[in-house]
């Protein structure tokens, strides 16, 4: 029989240190410090990537508002024999707007059969351009950021990341120009097509007027396209003012922008000099024209020459 196998307080699990230091408050933060310190984060209160994460942001809403959008509009028909009559059709049609795939079924007032009726128009062009270009924007300021973030020295080395990042950014913004005036385009000619007034005479036995009563009941909720597209041009907007700030990370236009340099300033003079001058001042009243230079070299020579006449003295006369 195998004896039991005692644990000796030498055996006891060590507590994990990470989680200690982690339980620490002041750990978290100074590891938190650590990695904003390490790695710039910074650069995202710049409007070099402040400007990025509104774009990131904005391109989600521009193809997401479009490319999850369905919508639904009712009609009524009225027979002029009611049991044949239908009032409530519903016509439903979503993202790519194929609309010439969408179809409904309206009665012929006649002997009680169907008339199976196709919406007009294929818009799917446009609004898959769009949506395109709003992943791509994405996915874009995805990897932008991420480079600004961790790689931001290797980024400005030599120019070559600004360089490529505005290329870059040029592009998208002429994209999003594209993309959303075709869309505006696009979501007309959708408007146009999905209006039930349009759509109703396209069934036949709408055609016999004074018999049968054809009316909307509900007209599609086009709130959510609209939106798409002013998110569109708020793209344009902020990839347009991005070009500004990766152009001057390229640093070509700083010289320009400095301030001139200070010039030297000029040895202090000493106190006698500067009171006197002071003194002088006053006395000409800072008055034009020609002052008197009475130089250190004629001041001596004025002495040399009294010296030389003999003048006596007390001691002389004594004598």
């Amino acid at each position: 029989m195998v004896a039991p196998k005692t644990r000796t307080p030498g055996d006891a699990p060590k507590p994990n240190q990470w989680t200690n230091t982690l339980s620490d408050p002041r750990d978290v933060r100074a590891a938190v410090n650590k990695l904003v310190s390490h790695y710039q984060f910074g650069v995202l209160k710049a409007p070099l990537g402040f400007i990025k994460v509104l774009e990131w942001f904005f391109a989600i809403l521009a193809f997401s508002t479009c490319g999850s959008y369905s919508g639904i509009f009712r009609i009524a028909v009225e027979c002029n024999n009611r049991p044949y009559s239908d009032l409530s059709i519903e016509v439903e049609f979503e993202y790519p707007f194929r609309l010439h795939q969408e179809y409904f079924d309206a009665p012929n007032c006649k002997d009680g059969y169907r008339d199976r009726i196709f919406l007009v128009g294929d818009y799917s062009s446009s609004a898959e351009f769009f949506v395109t270009i709003g992943v791509f924007a994405l996915l874009y300021s995805t990897a932008a950021l991420s480079i600004y973030v961790f790689f931001f020295d290797k980024y400005k080395e030599n120019n070559k990341g600004p360089l490529i990042d505005l290329g870059v950014t040029g592009v998208f913004a002429f994209m999003w120009l594209v993309s959303s005036a075709a869309w505006a385009k696009g979501l007309s000619d959708v408007k146009a097509a999905t209006n039930p007034d349009n759509v109703i005479t396209m069934i036949p036995a709408c055609y016999v007027s004074g018999i049968n009563r054809c009316r909307e009941v509900h007209d599609p909720v086009m709130s959510g396209l609209s939106t798409s597209v002013a998110f569109g041009f708020i793209n344009l907007i902020l990839w347009v003012g991005n070009l500004w700030f990766v152009f001057k990370e390229m640093g070509i236009i700083a010289p320009f922008m400095q301030a001139p340099p200070p010039q030297g300033k000029p040895a202090a003079p000493d106190t006698h000099t500067q009171q006197g001058a002071h003194e002088q001042d006053q006395f000409t009243g800072n008055q034009g024209g020609y002052q008197p230079d009475y130089s250190h070299q004629g001041h001596n020579q004025t002495a040399h020459s009294y010296n030389q006449q003999g003048v006596p003295t007390s001691f002389s006369n004594h004598m």
